[in-house]
Formats: structure tokens, sequence, C-alpha cells
């Protein structure tokens, strides 16, 4: 099985094609940045983008994705720019322990791609899905409000 995971082909082996998602990034490939949280799928952590659109790494078996075109926040980046919201929330200084930002990361930047200018509502209802245990839910919110500026602002 092969899976395309920002933008490199890897091929699996087949004693991890019954894993989920999450356990083949973090263990098998060292993409480490998708967190393991509830495991369930409720918490966000381990958000990742599947064909351009939020998922749950922790509930998703890796060979159902097999041809899906995978983003971690490992290739959320360019090499010379961070996207948007990774810049956003250097300059709203969003973090405070970080465990949980990966998925808020990527949670926002894949609402952002359908909504460009999102009210305050639309981004509170947006992340309502990511937890964080410190909190920062203000922070994400500002965070996310700024990442859609920077975005209109790069056009």
């Amino acid at each position: 099985m092969k899976l395309t995971i920002n933008k490199k082909t890897y091929d699996i082996p087949a004693q991890w094609q019954d894993a989920s998602l999450l356990t083949v990034l973090r263990d098998l490939l060292g993409l480490t940045g998708t967190k393991f949280g509830c495991g369930k799928g409720l918490c966000g952590a381990c958000t990742i983008h599947l064909n351009g659109a939020a998922a749950r790494a922790c509930v998703l078996p890796a060979q159902a994705v097999s041809g899906a075109r995978i983003t971690t926040i490992e290739g959320l980046a360019t090499p010379k720019q961070l996207h948007p919201v990774q810049q956003a929330w250097i300059e709203q200084s969003v973090p405070q322990c970080g465990y949980c930002q990966a998925g808020q990361i990527m949670t926002a930047a894949a609402f952002l791609e359908t909504n460009q200018s999102p009210s305050a509502e639309d981004v509170a209802n947006a992340m309502n899905g990511n937890l964080c245990r410190c909190g920062t839910y203000p922070r994400i919110r500002k965070g996310v409000l700024r990442a859609a500026e920077l975005a209109r602002e790069a056009v």
C-alpha cells in the first residue's frame, strides 16, 4: 500500500496497514506533529487534511486512505513561508502548552479554505470540535480571524 503524505509517497509495509493513520504517521514515518489525544476522534489533536478536508487520523484506518492526499502539520507551510494560520498563531501568541495546537491549526486551515471571510460566530462553530485543556479558546478564535486577514492580504 502507498500513502501520499505532504506530497511525498510512502510504501507502507503490510503489518502497518491495519493500524490507524495516526499510528502510521507517528510510529512508522516519524511525523510526530500530529498528536494522540483521546483516540476516539473527539478532541481534534490528531487532525490532518484528507483531500483538503479536516479529518481525525486516530479513527482512520491507514488502508482506508490509500490513494488520498494527506497533509499533516509538517506539510502545511512551504520551505519559504508559513501558512497564514501558523503566522497568525505566532502573532497572536495563541499556544499555551501547545499540545492541541497542531490539530487546532489544521482545523482552522481547512475551515479557511471554505470561508475566507468568517465571522466570529463562524470561527467559534468551526473550531468547536477541537479541545484545548489550557482554555486558549479566545486566542484561538483571534488567531483564526487574523489568519483570514493574512490570507486575504496575500491575494
